[in-house]
């Protein structure tokens, strides 16, 4: 069988920097690691694996520095790793970076079941993963927090997605497409002969002539949604003090002066 993991190198600190002229992330030489949520993907990936037996690949849109983030997950265990890398790319919203790995996996060829993590820890929008399953035009389950039973006979995967409160068990064809979140389990920690493997592993780099993409589609020309401008929160007032006021007292002034601000 044929998993594939979809993985992204995010900031690795709070000092992050924007690039003035586009609005978006300055990547390069910003200390990154791999985003936590995909290395839950990751481990159920390579679960599968031991399970049914097949071939992990993992794959992720990036400059040329997300070379390391797959090195990383090919010290997990993970078997292939392509990354896919353009100028052409950069400044791709989620819409954008879901087309462009739809096509890269599309390249890839036949596949069982893709899985990302549920979300980045840049971006946190939760869309990217879905975003594949909606270009591939495959059935998506959101936010698994286990897994049942993989069948590859009967071609289905039983899962549990979570929700607010409890849970939602889930029976979906393949191919398809499922995010993680942390409750589905505990990445492993990377061997030394997994470390060995991945210092002299060849990472596949995908272009964009590599791929079947429009220009207009891709990067920040194919994002229908752009930052216009970036701005801190106004810095919080230390606000007021009521000191040795009856509980009723200070309840009638909190309102009175909720109402002169128009928020009452």
């Amino acid at each position: 069988m044929e998993f594939i993991v979809c993985i992204k190198q995010v900031p690795d600190t709070t000092e992050v920097r924007v690039d003035p002229e586009t609005n978006t992330l300055i990547r390069e030489g910003v200390p990154a690691m791999v985003n936590p949520f995909d290395l839950y993907a990751v481990e159920e990936a390579l679960q599968f694996k031991e399970k049914a037996g097949g071939e992990v690949i993992a794959i992720s849109m990036g400059p040329p520095q997300a070379e390391q983030a797959l090195r990383e997950v090919i010290s997990m265990g993970v078997d292939r790793a392509i990354l896919v890398s353009d100028a052409k790319f950069a400044g791709a919203d989620t819409w954008a970076t879901a087309l462009t790995l739809s096509a890269a996996i599309r390249k890839i060829g036949d596949y069982d079941v893709i899985l990302t993590g549920k979300q980045a820890a840049d971006g946190d929008t939760a869309q990217v993963g879905p975003g594949i399953a909606e270009f591939l035009d495959i059935p998506q389950a959101t936010f698994i927090r286990k897994v049942d039973e993989l069948d590859p006979e009967a071609r289905v995967l039983r899962l549990q997605s979570m929700w607010e409160e409890g849970s939602e068990r889930l029976e979906v064809p393949l191919p398809c497409l499922m995010t993680t979140v942390k409750e589905l389990n505990e990445p492993r920690l990377p061997s030394l002969r997994g470390k060995m493997a991945a210092k002299k592993a060849e990472i596949e780099v995908w272009t964009f002539d590599d791929l079947d993409v429009e220009a207009s589609d891709v990067g920040l020309a194919g994002s229908p949604t752009q930052v216009v401008k970036v701005f801190p929160p106004p810095p919080r007032s230390e606000g007021e003090l009521f000191s040795d006021v009856e509980p009723d007292e200070a309840a009638k002034i909190i309102a009175e002066r909720l109402a002169k601000k128009g928020l009452f």
